[in-house]
């Protein structure tokens, strides 16, 4: 097996490489170190994000710095803040032993007299945003006029943030001999573009295939309508007890809305974007290494940067804009070989958006329905269990407490000792999934549930087919009617063979749907003649007037009096669901508990008042 030693760096850097735990190279750094030590052309990598791009590209430059020079002879561009001070430090890390060796980061948000003062006393190597070092360029105060090096990291990203003029305004005052490295985990267009118009005929390298997604990933996606995007969120962190998870949103706003609901709601969660301050984003991001949170709701810009190796899982809120941005959000779990799961929450019309990212990332994508009360229950139950099965007795405080405590059991046998244990723990939890609705989108359902023959509508958008009738019936989410058991419902009643089922609208007290208009009489009939029951309530099926799309801009008029009461109900039934407690609005197992310690530490009040 390969080890650094073999690379051909000195000893100084192995010893500190030993000291990081360091033990073999990476494929990316086993290809980029030796290609740097014994070649001036400039490189053009490929790797993954987690695969130690810092050290394919910092430890060869390290080997070869002249530490007696003072001029900068090292400049490395990241696209955001948090990136260039990992960097900064991974290379502060590696050049431990290098005595006199000195590098500095340069990024916006931080005063600029205090990167002033560090660049005047002399610095080897330079790693900064493209706007700050812009700024440093045109204040004079950055000279890059004798840079042996210049290494775009994330170039994908450094792009996709708009900052093409700012790279353009630092190479152009670089020196033309000079070697260009570029490291990317995505090579669009127009990455090849810089490539070509700044690079002269570059060695290219890759770990893994370009723009592919990490072997050790697994994709998922659950379908859901809007309304339900949250619910569904917390429904997946709720069933996996020790998630440990970065939620990926498109925006700052949306990042701060869903933190503050999940905080709302009790779980161990922040918000990372830009409007934080530095002091704000420092704390966050420290606070998430060390497993104090346990969820962390982040913008892509701002995720950049944050080393994590232990990721579960990253759950796509919404998917990204740009498509390669989602090899980047995925690749932040399953990293330094352990396996990881990426989700994408998406409603019916946005499950189209997947299929170019398949065909980016090489995968498919797993479609998984929304978890169950009674699934969550059952994990969070064995999780406990687990907990209880593990915990450390301290014998010796609890001996003298031990007497009364027997006592106070003495007529309870071991079945029933457990099951008050866990009720009195449980109970809350139980309670609140004991009807908990089905998320899964109705449309979706429908589609994957009818016959194959029959004319299916998955996208989400209602139809106005004239060959349906449309049927009122007495039972619906409170009586735990779901879409797939309304079709069981009503293909019991033997109607007709192979009868077309349209739209189905399920709603809290009762429920609508659409079947073929030829056998309107045969469903009332059967329904009447085979005395209908669902989970013991006689159900009451009746024709009502089909719903107009409304695109006319007419009014609808008459419609038999159960249609006309049905959308008064449909209107209190709204009214309803705003005055009902949001889905989660509890302390229980997997969420934090107000100023009580959880395996993920403590509670921080504080960040309810971090500025949006």
């Amino acid at each position: 097996m390969t080890t650094f030693k073999d690379l051909g760096l000195n000893e100084n850097i192995i010893k500190a490489l030993t000291d990081l735990g360091y033990e073999n190279p990476t494929e990316i750094q086993e290809k980029a170190i030796p290609q740097v030590l014994a070649s001036k052309a400039d490189l053009k990598a490929f790797a993954q994000t987690g695969t130690g791009k810092t050290a394919a590209f910092g430890l060869p430059i390290l080997e070869q710095i002249d530490i007696n020079n003072r001029d900068t002879q090292a400049i490395i561009l990241s696209p955001t803040r948090e990136l260039a001070l990992q960097i900064a430090k991974n290379i502060e890390e590696f050049s431990k032993y290098m005595k006199g060796f000195s590098v500095a980061a340069v990024y916006g948000g931080a005063s600029i007299e205090e990167q002033i003062r560090k660049l005047k006393k002399g610095v080897h190597v330079i790693v900064g945003t493209p706007g700050r070092t812009v700024d440093l360029i045109n204040r004079k105060q950055l000279k890059l006029e004798n840079v042996n090096w210049l290494i775009l990291d994330e170039a994908d990203e450094m792009l996709n943030m708009g900052f093409k003029d700012e790279l353009d305004k630092i190479l152009a005052v670089t020196p033309k001999e000079k070697q260009t490295l570029l490291f990317s985990a995505t090579f669009p267009r127009e990455v090849e573009s810089i490539a070509k118009n700044y690079m002269h005929k570059p060695v290219e390298i890759s770990a893994g295939e370009k723009n592919k997604g990490s072997d050790q990933v697994s994709h998922q996606y659950y379908v859901v309508s809007e309304r339900n995007r949250y619910n569904a969120l917390k429904r997946i962190a709720d069933v996996n007890p020790d998630i440990y998870s970065i939620i990926f949103c498109r925006t700052r706003r949306e990042t701060q809305e869903v933190a503050d609901k999940l905080i709302k709601d009790g779980y161990n969660a922040d918000a990372l974007h830009g409007d934080l301050s530095q002091a704000q984003r420092d704390s966050v991001m420290e606070k998430f290494r060390n497993k104090t949170l346990q969820i962390l709701v982040a913008t892509d810009v701002a995720a950049r940067g944050l080393d994590v190796n232990d990721l579960t899982h990253v759950i796509n809120h919404k998917l990204p804009d740009q498509i390669e941005s989602y090899t980047h959000r995925s690749g932040r779990t399953g990293r330094a070989g352990k396996v990881g799961i990426s989700i994408a929450i998406v409603t019916a019309r946005e499950k189209g958006k997947l299929r170019p990212i398949e065909r980016l990332i090489g995968k498919q994508f797993v479609s998984t329905p929304v978890p169950t009360g009674k699934e969550i229950c059952q994990n969070q139950l064995l999780k406990l269990i687990d907990k209880v099965h593990d915990i450390k007795v301290n014998d010796i405080e609890i001996n003298d407490f031990l007497p009364s405590i027997y006592e106070k059991l003495e007529g309870l046998d071991r079945e029933e000792l457990i099951k008050r244990f866990v009720s009195l723990e449980f109970n809350t939890f139980l309670t609140y999934y004991q009807n908990a609705p089905d998320l899964n989108d109705s449309d979706q359902m429908r589609g994957s549930d009818r016959n194959s023959s029959r004319d299916s509508d998955t996208r989400g958008k209602r139809r106005d087919d004239e060959n349906m009738s449309r049927f009122f019936i007495n039972i619906g989410r409170k009586d735990n009617l779901n879409p797939a058991r309304l079709i069981g419902l009503i293909n019991d009643q033997k109607i007709a063979k192979n009868i077309e089922i349209g739209q189905i609208e399920i709603l809290d007290t009762f429920s609508f749907f659409e079947l073929d208009k030829n056998y309107q009489d045969e469903t009332i009939a059967s329904f009447k003649e085979n005395g209908a029951d669902f989970e013991g309530r006689n159900v009451n099926v009746e024709i009502t007037e089909k719903k107009r799309t409304g695109r006319s801009g007419g009014r609808r008029d008459g419609g038999s009096s159960s249609e006309r009461g049905g959308d008064r109900a449909k209107s209190g039934d709204r009214k309803r669901s705003r005055d009902r407690k949001p889905e989660g609005d509890f302390s229980g197992f997997g969420r934090k508990r107000p100023d009580t310690k959880s395996a993920f530490g403590t509670t921080d009040k504080s960040s309810k008042r971090r500025k949006r």
